[in-house]
């Protein structure tokens, strides 16, 4: 089970969502943050930094699991980060899964969509089924 985390509390819940469903189950999960290169800054300019994506992108994924599951993750959880946009990373992870649980709404767009452009790419796309956690 593949679980897309972005650092959003749409994305929390759906890890926490997805750690609920998993044992009974019996699967594995995975929570996977994507990353990529932003694509200018400051006018095509890119200063050096003691930040990259993908350091934030496992600082967001270890934070998840912080969050749910506390100091003591279960061992049947692992964490992944991947280079790319986050929909083509999530379909293409989602050949290798039983199921691909999402928050229904990350950080991008506009607050009153009822499903992100991710969730809704996946929901069409993926390679097994898409579960889009709503709410609490």
């Amino acid at each position: 089970m593949i679980v897309g985390v972005d650092g959003s509390e749409s994305s929390i819940t759906a890890l926490r969502y997805a750690a609920g469903l998993a044992p009974r189950l019996d699967l594995r999960v995975r929570a996977l943050a994507v990353w990529n290169y932003p694509s200018f800054i400051y006018g095509g300019y890119y200063p050096q930094l003691d930040w990259t994506p993908e350091d934030d992108a496992e600082r967001i994924v270890r934070r998840a699991l912080e969050e749910v599951f506390g100091d003591d993750p279960p061992e049947w959880i692992a964490t992944r980060t991947r280079r790319g946009r986050p929909a083509e990373v999530l379909i293409d992870e989602s050949s290798y899964a039983e199921m691909l649980v999402l928050g229904s709404r990350g950080h991008g767009g506009f607050a009153g969509l009822l499903l992100g452009s991710v969730s809704a790419a996946c929901a069409e796309h993926a390679h097994c089924p898409v579960l889009v956690v709503h709410g609490r």
